[in-house]
Order: structure tokens, then sequence, then C-alpha cells
């Protein structure tokens, strides 16, 4: 057990199956399939955090039947050729020691028409949250189907090797509508009173066992959403698990936050904060009797995990993000490294980003997510021959290129021309809320120093310089600029905009360096849609700064809308007064006032400002690469030096380049 956190690590009875710690892989979306097959990037994602510790694993939801469709990744529904798949990834993780459950799920009216060509299904035919389209009030016949359906994607789970199922509720799925006196307006024995409203779940939770017999798992994963008077209110859950309980017809249940209704919540993006799920699990828990429960919700640590443990708040907690950060978290944490968990920066970009375009889910910080399969997970294999290396920024490219490097052996040396590392990544972690960022850079300087990599501060080198240290490999990760030219994709015919080499006009970078002299009244031109813009501005205004956002794009936080941050981000300035200027671009800056035109109606009017502050795309700082070109010396180029990216591509290219040294 550990002493660090001895709570999270006391074994658990769960059923037939003993827990060996309290921390779950829970339920998500990974969207990895190939064909509706689970392949090898399937089985190399789920047995990676097998490996690192994760005590049970939920496989990511399979839909039931046709209706219940929802992405583009979703496994084959009604079919038994995913049963040897499946079991490839249940025998790998049990070599573990992982207790291996399968989510099954149907949304109801919440469903998808563009990848389902299947019209939803719901009790009374109720509207879709998820896009403009009605719902089928399902017929007595048709449920009797959904409820076989349930059960057949049962059995194919025993058969695969599962040592148990996990029915999705959550969010308003079609467990909820039949639930909720709202969504279930059914007059039939589906419908009407608090009894009949259960009969759905009843019958379809003694299917199940009847099918797969005492010796499996059963769950129920629910949410809670305060904020969404169209949700099931923690008291009603209460009462709906306690009925269940009485019955014996689950196990345990999961409570999440968020639903259709408010979608924000489900993945909290960094605005909210910690432990969202843990007041609900602590509320379910002390009115239950035998049923475990579980709380998840934005539990990102070790730290996190086990207060919730020893408080008594729940018995068990799912960390997917902060496992999909960092896989081996739980043997972390157990064998007392904590420090060296990489911490989940709660960013949302790549995990739910990817997913809410469609695509196979990674991480930000740990770009091996999702690519297990090639770079054999988070453990990196010894350099076949261990060369010197020179990485030269100490950005998020060049931090992570040293660390691939200097793990697999290598002697590395990494020269920042600043007196701190993590360049502008930096600068976003100086942003409200954002402090998850400058963690990280904590981290990589704890795992810099463990590594016994040479950091050499205020080290700005000449290509004269880099050739005289005679290392056998170069990288540069030497970052990128503010352009400040004023370019903006709404008048991209313009090189430039007028008037921006006047005064009072500012970088974003400057002004998060402390470096602007804005005064009261300040316009941020924001080109991009992501965090740089609106992140500034919330720290300006909480400075008592009258900001000013504008952007060609018809919302502020384009960018941002995949995250799901873009709505609490739009909440949260308008509550510090900034104004947003939408569908507008900015003709010319005259050092007091902004000429705006508006692009819908291409009417023009000027307003004053004290400072305008530019968020537009940087250009690549190319000079160092220029150099070394011209004298013949061979070098790699990552991150923003190479083309100006996210955070993601310059993590993500120097991982790739440090395995390849």
């Amino acid at each position: 057990m550990s002493q660090a956190f001895p709570h999270l690590f006391q074994p658990l009875q769960l059923r037939h199956k003993t827990l060996k710690n309290r921390i779950v892989f829970g339920a998500h979306t990974a969207n990895m399939s190939e064909g509706g097959l689970p392949g090898d990037r399937h089985l190399g994602y789920y047995r990676e955090r097998a490996r690192g510790g994760a005590a049970m694993i939920v496989v990511e939801p399979v839909p039931v039947n046709a209706h219940a469709v929802l992405t583009r990744g979703n496994f084959r529904h009604g079919d038994d050729a995913v049963i040897p798949h499946f079991r490839r990834i249940t025998e790998a993780c049990h070599e573990h020691g992982t207790v291996m459950i399968q989510q099954l799920y149907h949304v109801g009216a919440h469903g998808d028409w563009d990848n389902s060509f299947a019209a939803n299904h719901s009790p009374s035919g109720a509207p879709s949250m998820h896009d403009s389209d009605g719902s089928h009030r399902m017929t007595a016949r048709e449920i009797e189907a959904t409820i076989g359906a349930f059960v057949a994607a049962a059995g194919r789970a025993q058969a695969a090797g599962y040592d148990g199922v996990e029915l999705m509720a959550a969010y308003n799925a079609i467990i909820e509508q039949f639930w909720s006196p709202l969504a279930n307006r059914r007059d039939d024995i589906y419908g009407g009173s608090f009894e009949k409203r259960m009969r759905f779940s009843h019958d379809l939770l003694h299917a199940i066992r009847r099918k797969v017999g005492d010796d499996f798992i059963i769950g129920m994963a629910i949410s809670l959403d305060p904020g969404s008077p169209a949700a099931l209110t923690i008291e009603q859950q209460i009462e709906i698990a306690l009925w269940h309980e009485k019955r014996g017809l689950y196990d345990y249940t999961t409570l999440g936050t968020g639903s259709y209704f408010d979608f924000t919540k489900i993945i909290p993006p960094f605005v909210y904060e910690d432990k969202m799920g843990a007041p609900f699990a602590e509320a379910m828990k002390a009115a239950m009797t035998t049923m475990k429960v579980q709380a998840e919700s934005h539990i990102r640590t070790p730290e996190n995990a086990d207060y919730v443990i020893a408080s008594g708040q729940a018995d068990t907690v799912s960390i997917v993000r902060g496992q999909i950060a960092d896989p081996h978290l739980a043997i972390k944490a157990k064998t007392g490294r904590p420090e060296d968990v990489r911490g989940c920066i709660s960013c949302n970009q790549m995990c739910w980003g990817r997913r809410s375009r469609d695509y196979w889910i990674s991480c930000l910080i740990n770009p091996s997510a999702g690519r297990e399969f090639e770079w054999d997970g988070d453990t990196f294999k010894p350099a076949a021959q261990p060369k010197s290396v020179l990485v030269v920024g100490g950005g998020p490219a060049g931090l992570e290129a040293a660390r691939v490097a200097a793990e697999r052996g290598h002697r590395v040396i990494l020269a920042e021309a600043t007196d701190r590392l993590g360049g502008q990544f930096r600068l976003a972690g100086l942003q409200p809320r954002r402090g998850q960022i400058t963690d990280l850079i904590t981290w990589y300087e704890g795992q810099l120093a463990k590594l016994q990599v040479e950091v050499r501060l205020n080290t700005y080198l000449e290509a004269d310089e880099i050739a005289a240290l005679k290392t056998d490999a170069i990288v540069l990760a030497t970052g990128s600029q503010p352009a400040m030219t004023g370019w903006q994709r709404g008048m991209a015919h313009r090189d430039s905009m007028p008037g921006v080499d006047g005064p009072n006009v500012w970088s974003v970078e400057e002004v998060m360096r402390r470096e602007a002299r804005l005064g009261a009244r300040v316009l941020i031109l924001d080109d991009a849609g992501n965090w740089r813009a609106p992140g500034t501005a919330w720290h300006l205004a909480e400075k008592d700064h009258k900001v000013t956002l504008l952007t060609a794009d018809a919302y502020i936080g384009r960018d941002l809308a995949r995250t799901a941050a873009d709505f609490p981000m739009r909440a949260r300035l308008k509550k510090l007064g900034v104004i947003f200027f939408t569908d507008s671009v900015i003709v010319a800056w005259h050092g007091d006032a902004a000429t705006i035109r508006d692009l819908s109606t291409g009417e023009e009017r000027r307003q004053e400002f004290d400072s305008l502050v530019l968020a537009t795309t940087n250009v690549a700082d190319t000079a160092l690469q220029e150099d070394l070109a011209r004298t013949g010396i061979d070098h790699h180029a990552i991150g923003d030096c190479l083309a100006p990216r996210h955070a993601a591509a310059a993590i993500y290219e120097g991982r790739k380049l440090g395995l390849s040294l």
C-alpha cells in the first residue's frame, strides 16, 4: 500500500472481483475503431493504462443498435465479429490484474443521424439536444427490441472476456429519458408514475442478469447538472438509485457532471473547479447501503483522488483525462513518485477537441495517447548508440525533445535564451485559471534535473557557437515571434493594417510579459479564435481595464468551441464587462482610435481606444535555421520555428524527434 496515498490503494470488493486499488479509467469515447472493430490502436491504448496500474477500466461505449450510433468510430452493433477483437484487449489488461468493464449506450433522442442513418428513438419523441432533429416515439415493441439489443450486447461483452458492463444513463441518455418526468410523457406501462418510469431500466437490468448470471458486474453511469432545470436533481437520482438498490439490480453507480443540456460540464475544461463530481457522489454514498459509488469529473490527480476516498465521498474514483495524460499515474502514486505524474492541464484540446471533430483522441501533453502501439506506450526504449544532443529553445517542443532524448540515454544540453523555461507556453500559464500550464513546466524542470540534462538559461547561441559545441545532433526549437503586421483573415488581401506601426500597439506576448504600457481602454484584435485573445482579455479585465474583443468570426472563441470551453469563457468575460465585436475587422489604427468595419453590413465607424493588442498568428523564428543551413550544419527544426501552431504540435514533434535520435 502507498504510504503517500493509503486510502487510494486499499482493495475493494466489487461483486465477484477485488479491485487492487480505487483508481478507475472510466468510460469515454476514444473513437479508435477500424471498420467498427477494435484494432491495435485500441489495444495499445487500454493496455498501457492497465500496465500503469488502473484497478478497473471501463472500455468506451458500444452502441446497442443502429439508433444508438453516435460517432464515426463507434464499434459495430449487433455483430459477434467484435468478440475476438475485444478479447485481445481484455486478455492483455487482465494480465496486469485489471478488472475490465464495457459500457453500453443508447442516447435516445440525442443521436446523430449523420452517423447512424437511423431515426433517433426516445420514450416520447422529444427533440434532440445534439442537433435540430426530432426523435421517434418508441412503440412498446420497439422498447422490447431495444432491451433485447442491450441484453445481446451484454452477452457479447461477457463472451469477449469482460468482467461486467456499465449502462449509460448519464447526460440524459435513453435510460434517464425513461426515468425523467419531463422526457417521459408516456401513458402506458413505461410512463406516468415513478414506478412505471422505472419499468424500462427494471426490465433491462433483470434481462441482463438472466443473460450473464451472478458472476458479472453491472454498473450504472449517471450525471448531475444542477444548472439545467431539465436534468434530474441529486434528490431524484438518489431516489432512483435507492429503488434499484432495494431490488439488487446493479452493483455500482458512477456520478459525473453535465448533460446534453449543458455539454460544457461533461468534460470540464480548466475554467471549472477540480473534483466537480465528488459532492454528488458523497450525497449518493450517504444514502446507499450496499451499492458502491464512484466519483468522476475533473478528479485529475492522486492527491485529489485520495482525498475523495479518505473523506468518504466515494468508494472509487474515475480519472480519465489524468490517465490519458499519464497512463502510469496509478503506479507512480503507489510507489511514492507523485512528483513524476505528468498532470493533465484540462485543456480538452486533443481529447474532447479531437473527439468533437470525430477523430480518434490523443493528448496535448502526451502525444503517445493513441500511438502506444507505434511508440511502445509511455516507456521509451534506450537508444542503441547514446549521443550528445543540443536542444536550442526551452519552449514546449524543446522541453519534450530534451526530456525524451535524455530518458533514452542521450547526453543533452538545453540552451534557452531567456532566464526561464517554457517560452510562450509559460505566458499562457499566466492567464487566469491556467496555472496548470505552469505546473507542467515545473514538472519538466524536475524531470530534466532527474535526467541530468544540462540546462543553460540566458544562453543565446549563434551558429558558430553551436558548431563549436560539436554535438552529434542539433535540435532547433526557437519558437515564433509576433508578426505585428495586423494582418487579419477578414481582410486577407491586405498585408498589414494601416497605422499598426504607430503608437500604442502591443502583442499579447508583451502584455503577458508585463512589457506593454496600456491605457484604460484596450481593444484586442482576435484573429485566431483560440485562448490567446480571450485569456489576455480576462487577465486585463481583472486588472480593471475596459476591454473590447474584436473578431471577424461570428462569435468569440471559434477555435475553443471544440474544447467545450468557449461558452463558460464568454460568460466569464461578460461578467467582467468585456465588450464583444463580432463579424468585424479593424480597417485602420489611429494611435488613439480604430476604424472598425462591420463585415455583415459594410458600415464603418471610428471608436476611441487607448491601446491596441494584437492576438494574431505568429511568424516562425527561422534566423538560426538559415544561419546553420548556410554553414552546412545538419539540424532538426521542431515546433513553432517550423510552423507556428498549438502547443500540441510542438510537444508531438518534440517527442517524435526525441524518439528518433
